[in-house]
């Protein structure tokens, strides 16, 4: 049987230690072994035996419980200060079998694969690489568990894929400890998988397009994510380019997208007429502090696969333009201790010289993160056309209000149908602000929860609308902030959270980060067709 260790931590904190939080007790679930149970299936379900164990007690206790994976994330969004779940231990993973593909599905069986929780990107992408398969995006690296990507939006970085959430065809959620509490939602309007999967995972199917929506960036709380069906694809490899380019070509690129008709041209990256392909991913590069008449662009290009390619993995290591946050503490190692000296550095540098070309696989490129340590990251999407602006406001923030020790960044993503998925128009641009954490008395500088309300200030006083990434530094208990940001798509969630939980349940699932954001609301008369499947 699957076993729990149970930790008595007092308190907690992020991968990029942005805590410490107040925390009693964390527990980790060891699947049973396979030599004692070889059915993947009877694993999977033994830990969902035990994982609705451990919520009966925490129940019992009247008290919260609240699963997490990499502590990737900077905000307080995984921090629960009664019970933590650490998933990565939870990593079984398999393809579909020719019986569970339902019968009206559109997928192709061999695309679709089911990861439990705790399967953290790089290990889904050597899996996939083994089926022939790939994942279509994922984040600029590789370390965060599959759970905590889709609950929290991660949004990769591809111009017309979409974020992460977007190949989640399926989600299993363990939402109480009663027999009937292991569900499995689906769209109904493109249902995935049959009945016959969902009894071997004894799972109770709604297939409900609305509910699914909602769920998909759930934000840790509509219960316990145990397992994830993703669509992946074919492989293919990204020929990834870093090149520098006129300031003007790279924002004018940024509000049109409209590479085909523009100069910017990569050799070798041209259709039979000569005319510039669509990249993939195009990332800009800025320090705020320095006009440069120039700014440095990541562009990568698609390709079907190929074998025999020069192993890109020793030169991905030692990219600098890969990571923001690996950018700047390049930049800033020798002043890393002093806070006022690495601001006169930016004031004065341009950015260092540009990588070379290099191809992979998309987990060959999106490799491990380069830096481990205290660190800062705002991040919020506008609408790429309204990004110029967006940028020329929140970097004349950081310079007239600041300095602030960071650097910045533009990607862009297509739009996700997730309810609060933060990369909500049409293409968004996630403009991010990456650094390392300063003491504000000592180098007497603006803080970093002042500089975060004046993000949303200044957006909100130049009418550009915006959301902010869910895992990052932000003001979020700013008032109204997430009624501004996605209206009636923030009461839409709620209801339905509240038609899928009791609300015994809903309070265990809670945490700081939902009542700061006021989405922990519960409402009690929700209407319950929102968490029964529509026929």
């Amino acid at each position: 049987m699957a076993t729990t260790v149970k930790h008595e931590i007092g308190s907690w904190d992020t991968f990029h230690n942005n805590g410490p939080f107040p925390t009693k007790v964390l527990y980790e679930t060891l699947l049973e072994a396979k030599g004692n149970m070889p059915s993947i299936t009877d694993r999977y379900n033994d830990a969902a035996a035990e994982i609705q164990r451990l919520i009966q007690l925490a129940l019992s206790n009247r008290e919260g419980f609240r699963a997490y994976g990499s502590a990737w994330s900077m905000s307080h969004i995984a921090h629960q200060k009664d019970n933590m779940h650490f998933n990565t231990a939870m990593n079984l993973k398999r393809t579909i079998d020719v019986d569970e593909l339902h019968p009206n599905a559109t997928y192709v069986r061999e695309n679709l694969f089911f990861f439990e929780c705790g399967n953290i990107i790089k290990e889904i992408n050597q899996f996939l690489f083994d089926n022939g398969k790939s994942l279509k995006t994922t984040g600029a690296s590789n370390g965060q568990t599959i759970a905590g990507c889709v609950s929290t939006g991660v949004h990769g970085s591809a111009l017309d894929v979409g974020s992460v959430q977007d190949s989640v065809v399926g989600i299993n959620l363990i939402i109480g400890a009663g027999i009937d509490d292991i569900v499995y939602l689906e769209r109904h309007t493109r249902p995935a998988l049959n009945d016959v999967f969902a009894s071997r995972i004894k799972a109770r199917i709604i297939r409900n397009d609305d509910l699914f929506k909602a769920a998909l960036v759930s934000l840790g709380s509509f219960g316990f994510i145990h397992g994830i069906t993703v669509e992946a694809e074919n492989r293919f490899l990204l020929n990834r380019y870093v090149k520098r380019i006129s300031k003007d070509k790279a924002l004018q690129l940024a509000q049109t997208l409209a590479f085909e008709d523009a100069d910017f041209v990569v050799e070798g990256e041209t259709d039979a007429g000569g005319k510039p392909l669509r990249p993939y991913h195009y990332k800009i590069f800025i320090n705020p502090y320095v006009n440069d008449t120039e700014y440095v662009v990541e562009a990568m290009y698609k390709k079907p696969y190929r074998s025999g390619y020069p192993d890109p993995v020793p030169r991905i290591k030692t990219a600098i333009y890969r990571d923001l946050i690996l950018l700047f503490t390049s930049i800033a190692e020798r002043f890393r201790n002093s806070i006022p000296s690495l601001i006169r550095l930016l004031q004065t540098s341009v950015l260092p010289p540009v990588d070379l070309q290099v191809t992979g696989t998309i987990g060959e490129i999106f490799w491990d993160a380069g830096y481990q340590g205290p660190a800062y990251a705002c991040a919020v999407g506008v609408d790429s056309r309204d990004s110029p602006k967006a940028l020329e406001l929140l970097a004349n923030l950081a310079k007239n209000e600041g300095p602030i020790p960071g650097l910045y960044a533009m990607r862009f993503v297509r739009q996700s149908d997730a309810t609060l998925a933060f990369t909500r128009f049409p293409v968004t641009c996630m403009l991010e602000i990456d650094g390392l954490i300063w003491n504000p008395q000592r180098d007497n500088i603006i803080s970093l929860p002042q500089f975060c309300t004046r993000i949303i200030e200044v957006l909100q006083a130049n009418n550009i609308p915006f959301t902010i990434h869910w895992g990052k530094n932000a003001d979020w208990s700013f008032p109204g902030l997430i009624e501004h940001m996605y209206g009636a798509n923030a009461q839409q969630w709620k209801e339905c959270r509240s038609a899928l939980l009791k609300e015994e349940t809903a309070a265990l699932f809670s945490n700081r980060f939902l009542q700061d954001t006021g989405l922990s609301e519960y409402i009690v008369n929700a209407p319950l067709a929102l968490a029964a499947s529509v026929v």
